[in-house]
């Protein structure tokens, strides 16, 4: 690791920067090193510019490497990276060029050494050289320094850094003295990189339910090795002093939308010496509130200290009142609880509340055109019954094509269903795909709209302005309409402006920030409209240098809508790709002979293994950063089970990384860049609603069976361009470590039905289909 800090008066900086600013930074560069062959490797530079100075609104970071032979690959984030001789050049991004005082950016790239590989010495920002060694000692930052925990509950306090570490800190939290009864719960300790400082993270503290009547008090050390700690002081505040077993129940007072559920937590206060059963019974009231799950608990010895669920039911009915009923949770010996439940009532007719989860209680919408495909095939019948999403992938779809659906017509036959189900909702989900400069990264996905050619006032005006107006019709006001908001477009403009001319393009006025505010705004003001915004896949995203940008961009999209961040309900990843939803042999804090599964070429120094952890940790930034509370998460499950002969049954014994990982992990994917017709792919999860906290539902957006694009070039007129990531021959870029692409042959056009791929993702269905 190397830093830096720089001062200067008198240099201007940029136009804007007025001819007496000051001038100071503290740079931050640490290289994470590999050896591909004796004498040479490969480098992941991350470099963090703090400004201590005045507020810049432009930055240029150079530096010269101490040998000929260290070389910048082009392969970059958060700068444009360029090199002459051993001078390495980074000038801002147009999202990150203002800098506050105080404020940080993380940028990066990959890179080449022969021979050696030592740290540069010396830096320059704006062209004012850097002096020092090492940045500032940064502290511990607490939210409260003194904080009450109520008997048999807990309490919470979050802590950051004052500033950038120069590498990753650890932050424990451990009492020093005081009442044993208060202990850490959650969050005892705490990673913070340079990339996440500034991100407030969670400790939970814990009092121990007894019998005295001492409100006792304990002091707690928030500190670790390079900071400056803190002390937190806990006091425990007494209840009742004489219940040493109680039942505790989380919240007592619920809102239940028509049509819809909700729920309570219910734990014991300590722990017991057998099994403890709790059951939740309906009292008085409106007998449209029932008990829908969780009426009976058991709570063991291991599991007293858990929260488990009970979820409420409101009937769908024609009246107008907002009716409540009592619930009791009780236990033999113990004193029970009460919770009250209220009926959200929505217009006091047929149409559905907008609820906190669409997936919730509900059916999913069939569509007839991949059904009718997908029981076609051999087998498929057992999966045809599906639900799947409907593409409004070009302005023609919306209208409906030759042998395929409009809008309209998915909508009526989704009525159709509604009806055919029962009282049960029903959810259908529509992807919004068509920003002008599509895709602006790939050729096989590209759209029939461009930026210089009017894209913008004619999506606004032929696509989601037609789609807005279906949507709002009456007839479809019973139902729950999920809109996937433009796969693929928003992080784009994280990872992809260096290379790829269409996606700088998408990156100003009527791109990917304004198409997608337009559509929230249309789509969000209809009330049984839900929208979920893509958010890529942890093979994407998941480094710490793309994570963050990328948190901070949906946020700047989301929060100049007109409704700001409420106009979202929730974001996606994984649409249309392949990631695992979870690996189950190895977590990214495994190691193997001493390194970290990090370090192994699969993973690529990526945070992240699987999609429940990168959606999970996803959610939790964008609910830090100003998100509502309800976010909800969802993953597309379509192609990414693994199953079949090739799927692993076990961790590999292997004592080499790479091999431990290449034989453990279930995506058998040649590279986790690779995204075409992935062959030996199966079908995932089939779709869940509320699978784990914070997600909505596993999903099928893409379905089955309909290609990701051709193989080779097929002349058409939708606008979708032959990708050599789609052709089996292709022998790979730096995007996928020049890897093969992994993609099975003969596919037609994307979106086109691809039989020989479908019968594979049957095939390799996991869990299997039965």
């Amino acid at each position: 690791m190397t830093a830096a800090s720089c001062a200067a008066l008198g240099l201007v900086v940029g136009q804007s920067t007025a001819a007496n600013a000051a001038v100071a930074c503290d740079v931050t560069y640490t290289a994470n090193s590999w050896t591909s062959s004796p004498g040479q490797g490969g480098f992941t530079a991350s470099i963090t510019l703090k400004n201590t100075g005045d507020p810049l609104t432009s930055w240029s970071l150079a530096f010269d490497y101490p040998t000929t032979t260290q070389k910048y690959t082009p392969t970059g984030w958060g700068a444009n990276w360029s090199q002459s001789g051993t001078r390495v050049t980074g000038t801002n991004m147009p999202y990150n060029g203002s800098l506050a005082t105080g404020a940080s950016v993380s940028v990066g790239f990959n890179g080449t050494w022969t021979g050696t590989n030592p740290n540069p010495t010396a830096f320059s920002v704006n062209g004012t050289s850097c002096g020092g060694t090492n940045p500032g000692t940064p502290s511990v930052v607490t939210s409260a320094s003194a904080v009450a925990v109520n008997e048999g509950g807990t309490a919470t306090f979050t802590a950051r850094l004052s500033s950038a570490p120069g590498a990753n800190i650890t932050v424990t939290t451990a009492r020093t003295s005081g009442d044993t009864d208060l202990t850490v719960s959650s969050g005892a300790s705490l990673t913070f990189t340079p990339a996440n400082w500034n991100t407030p993270q969670t400790v939970t503290l814990a009092a121990a339910q007894d019998a005295d009547t001492t409100a006792g008090t304990a002091a707690f050390s928030v500190g670790g090795t390079g900071v400056t700690g803190a002390t937190v002081t806990a006091t425990e505040v007494d209840d009742d002093a004489t219940v040493e077993q109680s039942l505790i129940v989380t919240p007592t007072a619920v809102t239940v939308p028509e049509g819809s559920t909700g729920a309570y937590t219910v734990r014991l206060a300590a722990q017991p010496s057998g099994n403890v059963t709790v059951t939740t019974t309906a009292g008085s009231g409106d007998t449209d509130l029932t008990v829908s799950a969780g009426g009976g608990l058991t709570f063991t010895p291991a599991n007293w200290n858990t929260p488990q669920t009970v979820t409420l039911a409101a009937a769908q009915d024609s009246d107008t009142a907002n009716g409540s009923r009592t619930f009791t949770v009780a236990s033999s010996g113990l004193t029970s609880r009460t919770v009250t439940a209220t009926e959200a009532d929505d217009d006091g007719g047929t149409n559905p509340a907008h609820v906190e989860n669409p997936y919730a209680g509900a059916t999913g919408y069939v569509n007839p055109n991949w059904s009718a495909k997908a029981a076609a095939e051999p087998g498929g019948s057992a999966v045809a019954n599906t639900s799947t999403a409907v593409w409004m992938d070009r302005i023609a779809a919306i209208a409906g094509t030759s042998g395929a659906m409009g809008l309209r017509a998915h909508l009526d036959e989704a009525v159709r269903q509604d009806a055919a189900n029962g009282a049960a909702p029903l959810t259908i989900q529509v992807v919004i795909y068509n920003l002008p400069n599509r895709d602006c990264s790939a050729l096989a996905s590209n759209g029939e709209l461009l930026i210089s050619e009017n894209g913008f006032n004619r999506y606004k005006a032929e696509y989601i302005d037609p789609i807005a107006a279906i949507l709002r019709s009456s007839a479809y006001a019973g139902l729950r309409i999920v809109t996937i908001i433009e796969p693929d477009s928003l992080p784009n403009l994280v990872t992809n402006l260096n290379a790829f001319e269409k996606c700088r393009e998408a990156n100003g006025v009527g791109g990917y920030r304004d198409g997608v505010r337009y559509a929230l705004n249309q789509l969000h003001a209809i009330p049984n409209v839900y929208t979920y915004i893509d958010a890529a896949h942890h093979a994407w995203l998941g480094w710490d240098t793309n994570f963050t940008p990328s948190v901070n961009l949906f946020y700047e999209t989301v929060a100049a809508t007109t409704a700001g961040v409420d106009s979202v309900d929730g974001f996606i990843v994984n649409t249309a790709n392949y990631s695992a939803t979870t690996e189950p042999h190895f977590t990214i804090n495994s190691t193997v002979n001493g390194q970290t599964i990090r370090q192994s070429k699969w993973v690529d120094w990526n945070y992240y293994v699987d999609e429940q952890t990168f959606a999970t940790a996803l959610r939790n930034a964008l609910v830090a950063k100003g998100f509502r509370q309800g976010l909800g998460m969802l993953i597309d499950t379509s192609r990414n089970g693994w199953g079949g002969s090739a799927r692993p049954a076990g961790p590999s014994t292997s004592t080499n990384l790479d091999e431990f990982v290449n034989q453990s992990r279930v995506d058998r994917r040649i590279h986790a860049g690779n995204w075409c017709n992935q062959n030996g792919a199966g079908l995932g999860t089939r779709p869940t609603a509320a699978p784990a906290a914070g997600f909505d539902a596993y999903v099928w957006i893409k379905p089955p069976g309909e290609s990701d694009g051709a193989s080779r070039d097929i002349p058409n007129d939708e606008g979708k361009k032959f990708d050599r990531m789609c052709d089996p021959t292709y022998t790979g870029n730096n995007l996928n470590g020049n890897n093969m692409s992994g993609a099975l042959a003969d596919a037609p056009l994307s979106g086109q039905w691809f039989s020989a791929q479908f019968r594979q993702l049957l095939q390799n269905a996991y869990p299997p289909v039965n």
